[in-house]
């Protein structure tokens, strides 16, 4: 369904993967990977909201470089440079409204794990940002210090695991702290008997359908309602 682009990023470019639902327009959606890289589950993601009428855009934040090895993975993740990526994250909300088949100005944000933990520095850093969907966020990096009072004004839903600690975990506590204080909406949600990744059909030693489906059908409606406003 979808398909690689370029956009403007860090004075260069980012390749991307884009999907644009069969109506032909819809509101904008970037999509964050995990630690793996830009990998077939993210653009089965990614075709997966365009099918639920969204334009989505994954940036592919490894410029090309996939894993399936956790080591490697963790390596690339802690590698990842946090403003370099914040600016690929600006440089595909651009690209996204400058899409004539995108409608409004305001974009929705979903990251799960490593793109987690980005989509909700997102909604800190990224302007057209009002909306973010964060899946068992990984804020690992020494450089990862949002400042969470740009935040006002926004909404996020944060999906937590029981095997991460769920809403109690002190990250999520913090982040949820920081973002209502700024003025902003979050909802957090614990997904009982759940394992980190519960989302990856990919990985069936963890994928949970039920949970899955809760937390994006939680998610579309989240986007369908802020995205049209």
């Amino acid at each position: 369904m979808g398909q690689m682009i370029e956009f403007a990023s860090n004075g260069g470019t980012c390749p991307g993967y884009l999907a644009i639902p069969e109506s032909g327009s819809g509101p904008g959606v970037i999509v964050i990977q995990e630690w793996w890289g830009l990998v077939l589950h993210i653009q089965q993601v990614v075709d997966r909201f365009a099918a639920n009428g969204f334009v989505a855009l994954a940036p592919d934040l490894y410029r090309g470089v996939r894993t399936t090895e956790p080591d490697e993975a963790g390596k690339l993740m802690m590698g990842l440079r946090i403003e370099e990526a914040a600016k690929d994250i600006t440089g595909a909300s651009a690209a996204l409204v400058a899409l004539a088949e995108v409608e409004g100005s305001g974009v929705g944000v979903v990251g799960f794990c490593m793109g987690g933990g980005l989509a909700l520095l997102a909604g800190a850093t990224t302007p057209n940002v009002v909306a973010v969907s964060s899946f068992y966020p990984a804020m690992p990096w020494s450089d990862y210090s949002p400042d969470w009072t740009t935040f006002e004004g926004r909404v996020a839903q944060i999906h937590t695991s029981q095997g991460d600690g769920g809403s109690q975990a002190e990250p999520i506590q913090n982040v949820q702290t920081a973002m209502t204080m700024a003025g902003g909406s979050v909802e957090v949600f614990d997904y009982p008997g759940s394992n980190h990744a519960f989302f990856n059909d990919h990985r069936l030693e963890v994928y949970d359908q039920g949970s899955a489906d809760l937390a994006f059908q939680r998610t579309i409606d989240l986007f369908a309602s802020r995205l049209s406003a």
